[in-house]
């Protein structure tokens, strides 16, 4: 059976919001998100209504904001219940900011080696030792083998985790690779979450991203459907190339089942985030 995903409901679990007119960037900033990169809450709400998507996880940006949750916050008061959010905050940040950002309809904390590299993480055990007691998430997005560093400090802590876009392998490194391995021990605990997005920072193919299929089937396999969620990264940030919020929902409806859909796209994300 064919179903149209655009007409489903759906929660998209991984997006961003960034308005420099509104919310200027700081000025210590290394890269500021210009053009086709920027997407305020008021046009990505038009965007959710022309693809039928009813909820959508904000991720605090570090390209533009850093640890700035001023935008982020702004959209989810004025979201109406359609946003939830996960922020940027310093690696000491407080239990008191914390359980403030939990107030204002934040769920977890995100963490970027991908970016910044492990060094800039080496002090974070208090911290994921304060999200475990919050029950607030931690959300780390790495790439190629960096989790088997950050793999013995997460279970130590207990905290739940989410892990973005796919892991980011380096795909020519094979199944066996261990980055692969670590992210596959985590499907094994129970509470990790994989989110399947984020196909253009991995893939070396560009769309319909055929070169990543086999892994992603790997993690819908390990994880689940019922710890495995969608989402878009919207509004693709630092892209090199063009990508549409319509395309992504298409090569979703190619790869996955009707029910594997509403798993990721619905009720797995309700559940995990309490829509």
């Amino acid at each position: 059976m064919v179903v149209n995903l655009i007409e489903l409901p759906k929660i998209d679990a991984h997006c961003h919001v960034l308005d420099p007119r509104h919310f200027p960037y700081p000025e210590d900033v290394p890269y500021r998100p210009q053009g086709q990169e920027i997407g305020s809450a008021d046009y990505f709400s038009q965007v959710m209504q022309a693809y039928g998507v009813r909820h959508a996880l904000l991720v605090g940006p570090n390209s533009g904001y850093g640890s700035d949750n001023r935008c982020l916050l702004d959209a989810i008061q004025r979201g109406q219940g359609r946003f939830k959010g996960v922020a940027v905050v310093p690696n000491h940040a407080s239990n008191d900011y914390l359980q403030e950002l939990q107030a204002q309809g934040v769920v977890g904390i995100a963490f970027n080696p991908a970016l910044h590299g492990l060094d800039f993480y080496a002090d974070i055990d208090p911290l994921l030792q304060r999200l475990q007691a919050l029950d607030l998430w931690a959300q780390f997005q790495v790439s190629a083998d960096q989790l088997t560093q950050l793999l013995p400090r997460i279970e130590h802590s207990g905290v739940r985790v989410l892990i973005d876009h796919c892991g980011r392998p380096v795909l020519a490194d094979g199944p066996q690779a261990p980055g692969v391995c670590a992210l596959l021990s985590l499907a094994r605990d129970g509470r990790s979450v994989i989110k399947l997005s984020g196909f253009a920072k991995f893939s070396l193919q560009g769309y319909p991203f055929e070169d990543t299929r086999a892994h992603v089937q790997t993690l819908l396999q390990a994880f689940g459907p019922e710890r495995s969620i969608w989402a878009s990264d919207w509004p693709f940030l630092r892209a090199d190339y063009r990508l549409d919020y319509g395309t992504l929902l298409m090569l979703a409806q190619r790869w996955f089942s009707p029910a594997q859909c509403q798993q990721m796209m619905w009720a797995a994300p309700a559940r995990l985030f309490g829509w």
